[in-house]
Formats: structure tokens, sequence, C-alpha cells
């Protein structure tokens, strides 16, 4: 299957917490870092998923923004720390790439908020992405 999401980093899942309704997935992608997807129980389920089940932790780029520091006091729990690699911006949008330990990620941000964070190739950002905006694929 060939997908449009273009952020897909492979990981471990390394707990799994059902509820009524969701589940809480903990992963431990390749590169080392530790993220969060909250999915439904039954997808949970359906996806056999289990303490080392290898999956794909899928985020679209428009679901993806950034930091130049660590942020406390929020909500999010996935901090990816990564650096720029790539930068395009448009009239309205920005395409940025980040290089992430054991992957890239890609953010769609508003050219404005490139702008206002400095961003260029080379500088260092936190990629940040709610539990709730993580997929996960097996194989």
């Amino acid at each position: 299957m060939t997908l449009s999401i273009r952020n897909q980093l492979p990981g471990t899942v390394t707990e799994v917490h059902p509820g009524q309704v969701m589940a809480v997935v903990k992963l431990r992608l390749d590169g080392g870092q530790d993220l969060t997807a909250v999915i439904t129980r039954e997808s949970a389920e359906d996806l056999a998923l289990a303490p080392g089940s290898t999956v794909r932790a899928l985020v679209k780029s428009t679901e993806v923004s950034l930091a130049t520091q660590r942020v406390e006091g929020l909500s999010i729990r996935n901090q990816l720390p990564g650096a720029v690699v790539g930068l395009t911006t448009g009239a309205a949008m920005a395409c940025v790439r980040i290089s992430v330990p054991g992957g890239e990620l890609t953010a769609a941000i508003t050219e404005d908020a490139a702008t206002d964070l400095g961003l260029f190739v080379g500088s260092d950002v936190i990629a940040l992405i709610k539990a709730t905006e993580v997929s996960l694929a097996t194989a």
C-alpha cells in the first residue's frame, strides 16, 4: 500500500493500555525516542498490538508543529528533537524537513510561523505531535 502520509517512523510497541473506547500505545522508535499514540481500542485489537509488536507511526505533515526549544507545561506528549534539513517556503505555507534520530519528519506550517521561529537549514527544532494524531500500521 502506498500512502500520502510522508511521516512514517518505524518502531516497536513497549506498552498497550486499553480503555473503554481508546487505547494508549507507547512505542520506542528505531531512533531511540519514545512516542505515544492514542488509537481506538478496536484498532489496537485488530492490529493485535502487544509489547514487541513492530509498527510504523504515521503522522500527517499538517499535524506536526514546531518549537525552537523543549516546551514545558504542555499537553502534547510527543516532543522529538531534530534539525532542519530542508525548508521550502511559499506565499502562505512552508514545508520543513526535519532530521530526527532514525528518520525524517516533514512539518507543514504557515510561512509566517517559519519566519517568526527564524527557521533555517541547520537550525535545531522540536517536533510536537499530539498523541491523538499518531496512527499506527503493522506490516
